[in-house]
Order: C-alpha cells, then structure tokens, then sequence
C-alpha cells in the first residue's frame, strides 16, 4: 500500500523548532506518512494568505492526502479545532476560515469539531495546539481513524469573506490578492472572467494607476524588467515584471485595485 500523505502549511517560519516539533509528533503517531512541506512561510497570523495558498496547491496532490494547516492567531481562545472531509482529502485546521476557497470548490462531506481528547496529547499547550492538538489529530487520520472518532459534528464553520471581481458590460474590477516571492502580484480575475469580457475586444488593464502594456503568454515574452500581464498557473490574471518584481517596481501589495475595461 502506498505511504499516507500528510501535506504542512503554516506560518511558523524554520528558524524555530515549531516545524519540525510537529513533524515529530506526526511521526510519533505514524512512522509511515510521507510528509510535504507546501509551506512554513505564510505570514505571521494571516489567514487569508493561508487560505489561498491552500487553495493553489491541494488538487495536485495524491487522492487520500491529509492536509494541516496552522495559520493561527486566534490560538489557545475559545475557537475550535476542525477537521473536514471532502471527495479526495482532509483537513484538519483552527475554525477560523482558513479552509475556505478549498470548501467553496470542492464542499465538505462531513465536518467535525477536535473534541476526542484520545486523539490529541495529554496535555495541551494554550500556546502550541499545533503541536498538541492539530499535528495528532492529522496523524491518526493518516494512521487510518475514521474522521468521524476525532469528535462531534461542527455545525456552521467559520468563512472568510474573500473579494470576488466585479463585472460589467463593458469593464471588471478586480485586486490583488496573493504577491508571491518574485513579487507577482495575483489577482482574483480568473481567465474566465476576463475571457467573457474580453471576447474580441481590445482591453485596457491598470493597477492601482499604472497602466499594463500588455497581456502575454509568459515572463519570457516580455522585455526585461517590462510590466506586462498574463495568467499563471493558478489560472488567475496577475501582472508581472520580467526578471524583477512587479510590487516592488510599481510599489503595490496585496488589495491593489486592478481594473480592465473595453478600449473606446
């Protein structure tokens, strides 16, 4: 049989041993998972960047992945612990919205609350639970516990309240939402959205009030260091800068205002 998968995304950094500390509980409950890193480099406390790095990459993994995620800044208060099972994963997570892109493409089957102390540590930390309570609670789904023994059904679950793009006949608003480590700002324009728009008509794109040249296929199609537009691999419009960062040269983040309307 192949290995259980059991996929990390939080906020912790690696310079502290909160990473790795969790990586030992998991594998102090099961031996055999194979465990990923997507990513400890989410900002300090930011959820919604959580969220949507979750949502970029967990339909790449294996069907049968287990997925933890601690983006945490309401740890040791009154918010609960979550797991949630959908078609082809599950994840265990803090209630606070963090799952939310992922449940509104693929809706969860079943959701609990992490109530069955039998499948945390004895005691728990009001400072660590993703040591304590989250990393055991994902090592005993992959060791094979059924979610349904990790405790009572959670009811209405916490959601983020992400921006969508606005659309009209002639213009959609949209805004930055991720800027990646090479400093591509991503918007939450996907290409479908743009494409009803777009149809045959010439399109003028600004973000925040600099204007974009051009949309291209790829980095390379653009002139070094030239701004330009293009959708990634997530498949959402973002505007780049060929071999540089686009925040840094047009000095925007995240929530930026991207506009694309008809060329009159």
């Amino acid at each position: 049989m192949a290995r259980p998968v059991l996929a990390l995304l939080t906020d912790f950094g690696t310079r502290d041993h909160y990473a790795g500390t969790i990586k030992g509980v998991a594998l102090g409950i099961c031996p055999d998972a194979a465990l990923v890193d997507i990513s400890h480099e989410v900002p300090p406390h930011d959820v919604v960047a959580g969220a949507l790095e979750l949502a970029a990459c967990y339909r790449y993994f294996p069907p049968g992945t287990i997925f933890l995620v601690v983006v945490d800044p309401g740890v040791g208060s009154s918010r609960r612990g979550i797991a949630a099972e959908t078609g082809d994963y599950k994840f265990v997570a803090p209630d606070n919205g963090v799952l939310t892109p992922v449940l509104d493409e693929t809706p969860a089957r079943k959701i609990v609350e992490l109530t069955e102390r039998r499948y945390a540590r004895p005691t728990v930390s009001r400072t660590f639970e993703g040591r304590d309570r989250f990393a055991p609670a994902a090592a005993w789904l992959a060791k094979g516990v059924e979610l349904s023994a990790l405790g009572r059904p959670a009811g209405s679950i916490q959601r983020l309240d992400l921006p969508h793009p606005t659309v009209t006949t002639d213009a959609l608003a949209g805004e930055v939402l991720r800027v990646d480590r090479f400093g591509n700002l991503i918007t939450n324009i996907d290409r479908k959205t743009f494409q009803k728009l777009a149809h045959d008509a010439a399109l003028d794109i600004r973000i925040g009030p600099h204007p974009v040249p051009r949309v291209v296929s790829t980095y390379a199609d653009a002139a070094p260091g030239e701004i330009c537009a293009l959708f990634g691999s997530t498949d959402h419009l973002e505007i780049a800068a060929n071999g540089r960062s686009a925040a840094a040269e047009l000095h925007v983040d995240r929530g930026a205002p991207v506009q694309v309307a008809k060329r009159t």
